[in-house]
């Protein structure tokens, strides 16, 4: 099946010029090529149309969680018949395995699994396995992180169709082996059920159940089934179960890795010895001889993932197999903020490493442990083919590879320009300040300000509140969560002007922002370089009276060159909307983030209770319950905002109910 894009919209502006420009670019056999396309300016709808044309199995890599979902969720939209799927990091909280030697501490490994999150990343590599082609993954870096081997993955896959003569008891056998549990009860995602001679298989992912019945070892039928009635659903042909893990492998491979293992820990045991250090070879001799009684026992072991070369059936210091294995040849890379995300897949192998590294030295972990890695970044260029790199503002890596093939988009579907940057005296700046931001109060615009260090922001952020400024400030230090809740807020009007250091530049959508300042913009440095100075200012680039004021004791050479660079833009744009008779309007946002799982519809009651006074006790804490099974299901779909939103509502109820 082909992609095919889905949306009320054509290509307007700079857009069908970059789409042109992007194909006839990769036409020619050049395989790298750069959007460099203004905030606003609709570059992934740029994306959705080179997709549509090249028609290949496509990755998007993300440098964060939530611009990726942001990037899954509009993708969905725009190819709603052709499979977009997610893949980012499954864990809620992750405390690696390391050892601290200055202080002789050392630290297990602690995690919690999102289960939701996992069962897309099955379903990611299993469409990847399936043969389509029409295929769109949306990824963040833990895609160069490392899995199963794709042979196993696909070796362990099991594929029936009626009329198959195969033994019923060994379907169970590679039920077990895929990892599947037996139950005798309720069916739920990665078991299966026997009742004679009908099997009920319930997948890992996607929440699908098949039936399976036979007439002594010919499969005589296969149904889609509802896994709580049992009614069928549909008559299918032919059915595949893919395994309910990416770590699956064979019984031989198994067999294969214990020896191995049991052969390096007799070397690295030895080695210990001769080098005079008893308590470390004592210490890898009793882990790893405990870790392999719980594989030959259960298949398993904490930890296991560090004899994943043995089980992968690969050689010492070879990358591990990675996301990036499961595409064709000829898939398309894209991206996205890769002034951002390319330095950091440079930066994921350095901090691996350097981990590994003390648990190997001090006996804790054998040294294939070094082998449990992501790709480093040589490795990562070599499995990457035809790529496109999107950013408002590429760095010098994307556009050497290239080769000068930089495609620029910088008029906006809204016909909005960029906005002005003005340099004014530091002298009295936070009083010449007080006197911008009480304009944009009066006409209910919102304020970003952004300061060099983190003190300077909350100190800033105290004196505002002195002179009855409603504000808030935003830096690593506060919650994830939190930070989310804090935009929300901004966005709602509960403050007016907020106060950060980087404040997440790419990405962050705030139409309601009419005012950027840059204090400190003369101090040059990375927080103030012309990439850092355009992003900062492209927060402003969604209003119509978008402003950016630089408050500086000197013109640096940064700042002149960001100016230049603006005005640059806005005569561009300007004389665009003069040719083509357009008007600026102001660009619009929804207000909560776009679900990623189908859900049912999630109903905010709990302001309009809470306004039927009074309540009784038996009343409220039935409302949390509600409010409660509310909060679980909006986190469960990924819409992290309107789970926040639960949250607060919940302990405003458990205070009342307190009261």
């Amino acid at each position: 099946m082909s992609f095919k894009l889905t949306s009320q919209y054509s290509p307007t502006g700079d857009q069908p010029q970059a789409i042109e420009q992007i194909l006839k670019t990769f036409g020619g056999g050049v395989d790298c090529c750069t959007l460099q396309g203004v905030t606003g300016s609709g570059k992934t709808f740029t994306m959705a149309n080179v997709i549509e044309a090249l028609d290949r199995p496509t990755l998007v890599l993300s440098h964060n969680k939530t611009l990726a979902a942001q990037l899954y969720g509009e993708f969905r939209n725009f190819f709603p018949d052709n499979a977009v799927e997610y893949f980012v990091s499954y864990y809620d909280y992750y405390q690696p395995e390391a050892y601290l030697p200055a202080t002789d501490t050392y630290i297990e490994k602690d995690l919690s699994i999102n289960d939701e999150i996992e069962k897309m990343r099955l379903s990611t590599t299993a469409t990847l396995l399936s043969g389509r082609r029409d295929v769109i993954v949306v990824s963040s870096v833990s895609c160069l992180y490392g899995i199963g081997n794709p042979a196993d993955f696909h070796a362990n896959t099991l594929r029936l169709r009626v009329g198959q003569i195969i033994n019923h008891k060994q379907i169970l056998y590679r039920l077990v082996e895929a990892l599947y549990t037996r139950t005798e009860i309720e069916l739920t995602p990665a078991t299966f059920r026997v009742k004679g001679e009908t099997i009920d298989v319930m997948s890992a992912f996607g929440g699908k159940c098949y039936r399976i019945l036979f007439f002594d070892d010919e499969i005589e039928a296969i149904y889609s089934i509802d896994p709580m009635s049992g009614h069928r659903l549909e008559t299918l042909e032919e059915v595949s179960i893919f395994p309910a893990n990416l770590f699956v492998t064979t019984k031989e491979r198994i067999a294969q890795a214990v020896s191995q293992i049991y052969v390096d820990m007799g070397k690295q045991v030895a080695f210990f010895e001769r080098e005079s250090r008893p308590v470390e070879a004592k210490r890898i001799q009793q882990r790893t001889e405990y870790d392999l009684e719980m594989i030959k026992e259960l298949g398993y072991c904490p930890g296991i993932e560090n004899y994943s070369r043995y089980f992968d059936g690969r050689q010492a210091g070879t990358r591990p197999f990675c996301l990036l294995d499961y595409f064709p040849e000829d898939f398309l890379l894209i991206v996205d903020e890769s002034h951002v995300t390319i330095p950091q897949v440079r930066a994921m192998f350095g901090g691996d490493k350097a981990r590994k590294e003390n648990l190997v030295e001090y006996g804790f972990r054998l040294p294939a442990a070094r082998d449990n890695r992501p790709l480093r970044f040589e490795e990562f260029e070599a499995l990457t083919g035809t790529t496109l790199y999107v950013s408002a503002t590429p760095a010098d890596y994307e556009i050497v590879r290239s080769e000068g093939a930089v495609v620029e988009q910088i008029i906006r579907p809204t016909a909005l320009i960029d906005p002005p940057l003005e340099v004014r005296s530091s002298e009295n700046q936070i009083d010449d300040l007080i006197e911008e931001i009480n304009i944009r109060t009066e006409r209910d615009e919102k304020v970003i300000v952004t300061t060099l260090t983190k003190r300077s922001a909350e100190e800033l952020a105290t004196y505002f509140e002195r002179m009855a400024i409603r504000c808030r400030y935003i830096h690593s230090d506060v919650d994830t969560l939190e930070r989310v809740q804090i935009l929300e807020d901004l966005r709602a009007g509960m403050f007016d002007v907020l106060i950060g250091v980087n404040l997440l530049r790419e990405g962050l959508d705030l139409p309601e922002v009419s005012l950027v300042v840059i204090i400190d913009a003369d101090m040059e440095g990375m927080l103030r370089n012309v990439r850092a100075i355009t992003q900062i200012a492209g927060r402003a680039a969604r209003h119509e009276n978008g402003l950016v004021i630089m408050y500086a004791g000197k013109v640096t050479k940064t700042m002149r060159t960001s100016i230049e660079e603006s005005n640059r833009r806005r005569y561009k744009q300007i004389r665009y909307n003069m040719e083509h008779s357009l008007l600026p309007r102001q660009a619009h946002k929804s207000g909560g983030a776009q679900p990623l799982l189908p859900q049912t519809p999630v109903v905010d009651s709990t302001t309009s209770l809470l306004s039927d006074t009074p309540q009784s006790p038996e009343q409220i804490r039935a409302l949390i319950a509600k409010t409660q099974a509310d909060m679980e299901r909006a986190a469960k779909s990924l819409d992290f905002l309107a789970a926040a939103r639960f949250r607060d509502q919940i302990q405003e109820l458990e205070r009342l109910l307190g009261n």
